[in-house]
């Protein structure tokens, strides 16, 4: 039996993110602190052996996993949404701040923290799970066959899914995290 890892962690900061706007299914780039924050996150993972990287199709993502990947010039990158952000729908790219001067700061609670309140034409955290949890059937198969370590670039929801299923956490865990934009979680898969 041998141990393989998993490093998971959140792309840099975005303008979305500094302007506390819901950022979901659109492309905000990364702030020149979420630049940084991609570097700190890459000197993390310097020394760590990973044969494979897996981004989504945002280019949050993809530029923090560059930054990680100058590091790992061989390994393998796969783009998977399975793992892109949550999508909120019609609030993709609207300010907290607007959404709470029209809803309140109770539906905004629910509508960003609760597990299963869902955006309109949007996504729940329930509903993100679903596609995280495929993600990582499929992950840990691919890691079986291959025997190969893996660092993933993803986004705060995604990561928050995963680490509940990963860590078996309950949903009001889950709903109460924040994901760092520097922080690397490590997983170890038994093969």
């Amino acid at each position: 039996m041998k141990n393989l890892k998993i490093y998971i962690f959140r792309h840099g900061q975005t303008d979305y993110n500094r302007e506390k706007r819901f950022t979901g299914f659109h492309d905000s780039s990364l702030t020149a602190l979420g630049r940084e924050q991609a570097k700190i996150i890459a000197k993390k993972l310097k020394n760590k052996q990973f044969e494979i990287a897996f981004q989504t199709k945002l280019k949050r993502s993809q530029k923090t996993l560059k930054e990680v990947i100058k590091y790992h010039p061989n390994v393998k990158i796969v783009t998977d949404n399975r793992i892109i952000e949550r999508n909120y729908g019609s609030l993709n790219g609207q300010s907290h701040e607007s959404f709470i001067n029209k809803y309140g700061i109770k539906e905004f609670n629910r509508i960003h923290r609760a597990f299963s309140a869902r955006p309109p034409k949007g996504e729940s955290f329930a509903d993100v799970e679903k596609r995280v949890k495929s993600f990582i059937k499929g992950l840990k198969k691919l890691m079986k066959r291959q025997k190969a370590n893996v660092a993933i670039s993803a986004h705060g929801n995604s990561i928050r899914l995963f680490r509940k299923i990963m860590e078996k956490a309950s949903i009001k865990q889950t709903c109460s995290w924040f994901i760092p934009y520097d922080k690397v979680y490590i997983y170890k898969i038994r093969v």
